[in-house]
């Protein structure tokens, strides 16, 4: 698909859009045309890989957030076309930067949406014909910014200069049905290009729009209010990913979304479905299979049994069809996170799903009495319960197949938290452990890494096996070897400092060692564990308690959820610690700490290459995967890390000589449980209770008392168990890793040969292995070709 040059055809579309030249354009005018142009260069292949598609199986996978990033390299680099065109664009006297004005595709918040990205990646590169289903929100999560070290929330309004890479298709719109409101659902399709350009399969994304945007009576009457309350109410749907669900209307609008999604999604698949196969729907889970993200999308479920009942299906075929079409990947080992609808909210929106899913809830019972399970157990499965509706317990009974997303979080799926239904349906749970698309997180991110890589294998055919890293193994004891992967090391620490000097106006020393943690801000995910052992680490340098310590960067990055105060207080607590190190003089060229505002897919691409410690350091037994971690390993980062979920498998791979394990294991973290005092902790050890009371005393700024409330949490019961996620319980062991690593750091040579371990064992860690694991045994779909 590569073609000579694109200047020409961009000059064209730009004389016919504005009537201008390349020369007498914006830049914005130059960047959309170039899209106008690589759109009508895949149109055909597009056009194409739809036709293939209704001729075989073909899978569909539903998530709430897909976090795509940056298109416009994404897309050339498919192509194998970036680099050409760069040069083109130089030779006509303008720059590749000015590409970075497109924003971020606001559609997802942390690992949830971006290994929903990697699969429709993995999908398109393998030809396999998968779609994926979401929402066009129009301001995303949120931008953050920060404001007296407090996260502040504004509108992420990243279409407002327009959206070259999605087309409206109106002819697609279906009508979603909620009690005393109706919308419209309006489809926008965004091509997903495969490595080399083969095969472009498709994110189709709703916007949910009013049936009437304008009461022209109530307008002519001068309510401009009533005019408009329709529209207003309708938008509102497809707004803002996960709004604040802290009240009732909160909850409410979040379950209108859910169902926005999954009713137009069915509703579309199924007009596909019968635009082929007719009313034969008897054979619907040959044709078709739906993967579900997740619990946000398992009202599709009710949905389907609903439009087969409408089609006059009977009840039981209808259950049956529905079980072979859905299949249902849990991300987490939390209850909690797991959603449950009250049944009086539920209801006042979904009367009709409500009525699907009591009666699913009988079929169960019915099931269950011919299983010869005791009644006293059926609340076990009961798919309502204790006045809720339970979401994961519904898709564990109406999918075929539940997957976990890395080997111990499919054992605590099989053990505790769906054990139930690991007993009734022994072959339903299965492991997919995750990956990420080597595309993206390597060849694109890191050219010259890349360069290096298929320099050293003979060709690029690594970027779609990656299992071939596995040959680089070998030069591991070659010191020019390892000198070069540190020089690139090196190069991409300068461009990520030269980058955050501009954005952040932070200056970082790029010959120190970069320690970072950039994910989603959670409790669980124990940033708050980073800050306090910073904090530690901090007071022994002002002690003069640690000899040899190697200059150090320590880079946090991401977004609290708007209503969780105490992942908001973890930022607040990072934001203060910064201040006092980086204001003292004495810590000057040897403790830094940076928080990358408004972290998102372009950010990390920048940060990730720039790791020299990637801090995975969640309470064993609490992360299901995570797929950061995957990404700084096949960068070349050593992992800082408890064994918990695909740590374990990183560690398996690259061995705990080449990483940094830390802290209790899974099973430990559960016999504490019963008898953990923080409290008496800290009492006994002056150094915890001597980093907790700087939350308090004054050393950091409090003005808004968000510290307190986390140091109280941390030694007293609130809404869940004191210190509930063991930070104080694992906070020593950590830190005497972190340091370990940073003696280590000092023998650069030997500490490159860790990291070029890890690159060279990430393999097994692609995206394309995990999607052919779903593809073969899960989906059952064969690539289009």
């Amino acid at each position: 698909m590569k073609q000579c040059n694109r200047m020409e055809p961009i000059e064209l579309l730009l004389r016919a859009a504005t009537g201008g030249t390349l020369k007498t354009a914006t830049s914005r005018q130059r960047y959309e045309a170039l899209c106008a142009e690589l759109m009508a260069e895949i149109a055909p292949v597009w056009e194409e890989t739809e036709e293939k598609q209704q001729h075989q199986k073909r899978a569909y996978y539903i998530s709430a957030e897909f976090l795509m990033g940056r298109a416009i390299y994404n897309n050339l680099f498919a192509l194998r076309a970036l680099e050409d065109v760069k040069q083109e664009w130089k030779e006509a006297g303008f720059r590749p930067e000015e590409w970075e004005q497109e924003e971020d595709a606001a559609l997802g918040n942390g690992g949830l949406g971006r290994l929903a990205a990697c699969f429709l990646d993995s999908a398109a590169t393998l030809h396999l014909p998968l779609d994926g289903y979401g929402i066009r929100y129009r301001f995303g999560l949120f931008r953050q910014s920060i404001g007296n070290g407090i996260q502040k929330e504004e509108p992420d309004d990243w279409t407002r200069a327009g959206d070259p890479w999605s087309v409206r298709c109106e002819e697609d719109s279906v009508t979603i049905y909620f009690a005393g409101q109706t919308v419209r659902a309006v489809p926008y399709d965004m091509p997903i290009l495969g490595f080399g350009g083969k095969c472009v399969n498709t994110l189709r994304l709703w916007q949910s729009e009013p049936i009437c945007p304008l009461d022209l009576n109530a307008f002519n009457d001068q309510n401009y209010a009533e005019a408009f309350r329709e529209q207003e109410q309708a938008q509102r749907i497809s707004q803002v990913l996960y709004p604040n669900d802290t009240t009732d209307d909160g909850k409410i609008l979040r379950l209108k979304q859910e169902y926005f999604l999954v009713s137009a999604s069915l509703q579309d698949l199924m007009k596909r479905y019968k635009a082929v196969h007719g009313k034969d729907f008897a054979s619907l889970g040959d044709w078709i299979a739906v993967q579900l993200n997740d619990t946000h999308p398992v009202l599709a479920i009710p949905e389907l049994v609903r439009i087969l009942l409408m089609e006059d299906v009977e009840w039981d075929d209808a259950v049956q069809i529905t079980r072979k079409v859905f299949s249902y990947t849990n991300h987490t080992v939390m209850a909690e996170a797991m959603e449950k609808w009250n049944v009086e909210l539920f209801t006042s929106v979904l009367p009709h799903i409500y009525q699907i899913i009591c009666s699913l809830d009988d079929t169960l019972k019915k099931e269950l009495t011919e299983k010869n399970l005791a009644p006293q157990r059926f609340g076990e499965y009961a798919l309502i319960d204790g006045g809720e509706v339970h979401t994961a317990r519904l898709a564990s009974y109406m999918s075929h197949r539940i997957n976990g997303v890395a080997k111990i979080h499919t054992e605590i799926l099989r053990e505790s938290v769906l054990a139930p239904w690991a007993t009734l349906y022994p072959e339903r749970i299965i492991n997919e452990t995750n990956g990420i698309t080597p595309r993206r997180w390597i060849g694109l991110c890191n050219p010259q890494l890349s360069a290096l890589i298929t320099r050293l294998l003979g060709d690029d055919g690594w970027l779609t096996d990656l299992s071939r890293l596995g040959e680089l193994k070998q030069y591991a004891n070659d010191d020019n070897i390892i000198r070069e992967f540190l020089q690139i090391k090196q190069q991409k620490k300068e461009e990520l400092c030269a980058f955050m000097q501009q954005k952040e106006r932070a200056t970082l020393d790029a010959s120190s060692m970069f320690d970072i943690q950039v994910k989603r801000f959670h409790e669980y995910k124990r940033q708050t564990m980073n800050a306090l052992g910073l904090l530690m680490i901090y007071f022994r340098l002002k002690d003069h308690k640690l000899e040899h310590f190697q200059p150090m960067t320590v880079l946090f990055g991401g977004k609290a959820a708007s209503g969780y105060r105490r992942a908001k207080a973890a930022i607040k607590l990072i934001r203060e610690i910064a201040v006092l190190i980086n204001t003292d003089p004495e810590m000057q060229g040897k403790l830094k700490v940076v928080f990358a505002i408004d972290y998102n897919v372009s950010y990390a691409e920048k940060i990730i290459p720039a790791a020299d410690v990637s801090e995975q350091i969640s309470t064993a037994g609490t992360e299901a995967s995570g797929t950061s971690n995957m990404k700084f390993m096949a960068n070349g980062a050593v992992t800082l890390g408890t064994m918990d979920g695909a740590n374990i498998e990183i560690v398996e791979q690259a061995g705990e000589e080449n990483n940094y394990i830390f802290g209790m294991r899974a099973k430990e973290v559960q016999k504490l449980k019963g008898s953990y005092d923080p409290k008496a902790l800290c009492a006994q050890d002056e150094e915890i209770r001597r980093v907790l009371d700087a939350l308090v005393d004054g050393t950091l700024e409090d003005s808004g008392g968000m510290l307190r409330e986390l140091h109280d949490s941390l030694l007293e019961p609130t809404y869940n168990d004191a210190d509930h996620y063991m930070v104080l319980a694992d906070l020593k062991p950590y830190v005497e890793a972190r340091l370990r690593a940073n003696r280590d750091y000092d023998d650069k040579l030997s500490f490159g040969r860790k990291c070029w371990n890890n690159l060279s064992s990430c393999g097994i860690f692609s995206s394309d292995r995990t999607v052919l694991g779903y593809a073969k045994d899960i989906w059952r779909i064969e690539p289009l070709f």
